[in-house]
């Protein structure tokens, strides 16, 4: 939604990504900025009333900003308090917005979401920008592109960290957090519970990991880690069924994403296994008889990897392309693409794996 009023100037900082430290721009001497800051801030400025807004040196890391706390409406007289001050302690995101803006009627409760599920780790500070022009106008002025909103502007340590312009989906104003988040040496809560599984998953514990990928998207409905670690637990505890239901309930915005794209490559390949682990042994046979045939090899490859065999599953893969890269068109690189993607690309074995498969076909 344009806001013709306000023109920010050519080049912002945002073109370099470059931070624009507004709390230092802000702390100008005595000047024509200074009679702004007058009337910017509604109160009258001196060495002592400098002082006072100063604030001490930041943390070591973000803290919390509290649940009564983290979304309040600010204005032009506690932005300096609540945004830039508040923001050496815990990082902020600023939502500048109009009553006349349908974007930001779909914006602003999104982004609430996502304030809430980040448990006082994220404050939201909410400025109607009709309301607050002197603001808006100041901010244009030093750098920060004020021409439409909704605009969303993250605060840390005192500078402008990043900032975004429209309407974003829930699940991309999410990953907007979690890189300020990560900026500030912190995460989402979300991001700790899906650690905590993934390493349940890896120990064994499928039950627990499914339990706890299960109570993160019932806060957080398009987390594809939490899905596609939601179907592997699923996979792992036998329920085949269950985790083709759960792909099913995937959203449509989240289908090709790596971590439920794997998922999904991991139960074909359970299916495949299946009836490919019944004749392991006479796979093996029919190799023994005739190294050349491609196709037991190939099913072997299956076959292994059903049973946990990875490594030796990737190497009969491997060993067809050694032969005959070209054999059934590419049909061994194929499928070996897809245990890499069942298996997750920073799975040691995908890692060694693609590692040979590099050098076997760029050698």
């Amino acid at each position: 939604m344009p806001l013709a009023r306000f023109q920010a100037p050519g080049d912002s900082w945002l073109a370099m990504r470059q931070p624009c430290n507004i709390y230092n721009q802000l702390q100008q001497t005595p000047g024509e900025d200074f009679v702004l800051m007058d009337l910017f801030f509604g109160q009258k400025q001196g060495k002592a009333g400098n002082a006072a807004r100063r604030p001490a040196a930041p943390p070591a890391g973000p803290a919390s900003a509290g649940p009564s706390a983290a979304i309040i409406d600010g204005d032009q007289t506690t932005f300096m308090r609540e945004v830039i001050e508040a923001s050496r302690s815990v990082p902020v995101l600023v939502d500048f917005w109009a009553t006349w803006c349908g974007p930001c009627k779909q914006l602003t409760p999104a982004l609430e979401n996502v304030v809430r599920s980040a448990g006082g780790r994220l404050k939201l500070v909410k400025i109607d920008v009709d309301k607050n022009q002197a603001l808006v106008r100041q901010l244009a002025q030093l750098g920060l592109p004020m021409q439409s909103v909704p605009t969303v502007a993250a605060f840390w340590q005192g500078q402008i960290a990043d900032l975004f312009q429209g309407a974003l989906p829930e699940s991309e104003i999410r990953r907007f957090a979690e890189g300020l988040l990560k900026l500030a040496g912190g995460s989402m809560p979300a991001a700790d519970a899906i650690t905590e599984a993934k390493a349940a998953l890896e120990g064994g514990d499928a039950e627990q990991a499914a339990s706890v990928f299960g109570t993160v998207l019932q806060g957080e409905p398009e987390n594809p880690e939490a899905w596609g670690g939601l179907v592997r637990a699923l996979l792992a505890l036998g329920e085949e069924d269950q985790a083709r239901k759960a792909l099913g309930l995937v959203p449509p915005r989240l289908a090709e994403h790596a971590e439920v794209a794997g998922a999904r490559s991991a139960v074909a390949l359970a299916e495949e296994g299946r009836t490919a682990r019944a004749k392991l042994s006479t796979h093996e046979a029919r190799l023994a008889a005739d190294p050349a045939d491609h196709q037991a090899r190939y099913e072997l490859a299956t076959a292994l990897n059903a049973t946990g065999r990875r490594a030796e599953a990737a190497d009969a893969l491997l060993e067809i392309l050694r032969r005959d890269r070209n054999w059934n068109e590419g049909a061994a690189r194929l499928q070996l693409l897809k245990f890499f993607e069942a298996w997750g690309f920073d799975d040691p074995t995908t890692m060694a794996s693609r590692r040979k498969l590099s050098a076997l076909l760029f050698s």
